[in-house]
């Protein structure tokens, strides 16, 4: 092969317009494809937690995550040895200002102010920052990156009508914190919300899921169980899951996620065979004569195969760099507007294009384009001089 290594790709290049085409119908196969690797990675291949991820468990209620969980069972899971911290959560869907302006969405969270720092550890506010959070029922905490998009300081008045809920609530910004996600995130304490509800609201006395901190990784498989089970015969069951296993049944609205994703792999990969096989086939058909002429000169049948096949594998190369580049800046793109989005986008900021993926996706790029060219090869090769030189289509 590497003999002919030239004429190879002299001959890949004899149709450059064709070439060119066929190379960016397999990048765009190819980063598809490539795309679907790193989601998969994400989603189900556990990425690396903090320390505090690792330890936290979610709580929500078993039959849908639409429905609320009631905050007598916080004293219950209080009492489960090997619970070290927990708090409750409750999403709050009101508009900030301008609705149709995209900035001023963002995650905001109804908390339990006096246990939320210890559920994340990670999120660094000062002592008196905390103290104003936890002593003022009207206060609220945001996160720099929030913060510095909106243009927020301490003591800035937010004020959140409500729109699913009849309610306004006005905050006033006692603390800015930083957490490794930079995620544009807002909580307040949930006593305002719960006082502010009218009364006779179902949304009173409840809370949408509960965040458990564990003082061991020992303690998480137990700790959940037990909880489980406490509330089994509830009229509220719980469900207990890792903070990763909580964000991907997000994805169970979509359906079965990975069966979509092996067809929609299957499909790229088919696509790619169509499209290399027909480009061969017609190379193939337009030198017919030119391998007879080679034949004449020498060449032997598998010289002649391994030069058609070896055309087809450098096309095939070609495009799978080329779809290896764009998904890696799609991948890009996607991480960093997953850091700047919700708490349940951060699921997608581990997408990344790691050298195996592109190792793998480039082995499968040339044994593609080379399994698709064999055929035509094969019959080009076996074809006979007097047949080849005297072949006029």
């Amino acid at each position: 092969m590497p003999e002919y290594f030239a004429m190879v790709v002299k001959n890949s290049l004899r149709s450059k317009r064709r070439t060119t085409l066929t190379i960016a119908s397999i990048a765009i196969s190819l980063c598809l494809l490539t795309l679907l690797l790193a989601l998969y990675r994400a989603l189900f291949l556990a990425p690396e937690q903090s320390p505090g991820q690792a330890l936290r468990l979610v709580v929500h209620h078993k039959v849908s995550l639409t429905q609320d969980l009631p905050l007598s069972y916080e004293r219950k899971i209080e009492q489960i040895p090997g619970v070290k911290a927990m708090t409750s959560l409750r999403w709050f869907g009101g508009v900030y200002k301008d609705a149709n302006d995209p900035r001023n969405q963002f995650a905001r969270f109804a908390i339990k102010p006096s246990e939320f720092f210890n559920v994340y550890p990670e999120f660094k506010l000062s002592e008196q920052q905390v103290l104003a959070f936890q002593e003022q029922k009207t206060a609220c905490i945001a996160s720099r990156t929030l913060a510095t998009r909106l243009g927020w300081s301490i003591g800035e008045r937010i004020v959140l009508v409500g729109d699913t809920t009849p309610i306004t609530l006005e905050l006033s910004l006692v603390g800015i914190f930083d957490e490794p996600g930079n995620t544009p995130v807002l909580y307040f304490n949930r006593d305002y919300l719960q006082d502010s509800l009218p009364p006779g609201d179902p949304r009173r006395g409840t809370a949408q899921q509960y965040y458990v901190e564990t003082a061991s990784q020992d303690d998480i498989s137990r700790v959940a169980s037990v909880i489980d089970v406490l509330f089994e015969n509830s009229p509220a069951p719980t469900m207990t899951e890792s903070e990763h296993a909580f964000m991907l049944s997000f994805m169970s609205f979509l359906g079965n996620v990975k069966l979509f994703l092996l067809a929609i792999g299957c499909a790229v990969i088919f696509t790619i065979l169509l499209v290399t096989a027909n480009t061969i086939s017609m190379s193939s058909r337009e030198r017919f004569r030119e391998v007879g002429v080679l034949k004449t000169l020498g060449f032997t049948r598998a010289e002649i195969l391994i030069t058609i096949v070896g055309e087809s594998a450098v096309i095939g190369l070609a495009g799978g760099a080329l779809g290896c580049v764009f998904a890696a800046l799609l991948c890009s793109a996607i991480a960093t507007a997953a850091a700047h989005g919700s708490n349940f986008l951060q699921i997608l900021r581990p997408m990344t294009v790691t050298a195996s993926m592109a190792s793998l996706t480039l082995i499968a790029a040339v044994t593609i384009a080379s399994v698709s060219a064999f055929v035509p090869a094969l019959s080009a090769a076996r074809t006979s001089i007097v047949d080849s030189l005297g072949h006029t289509g």
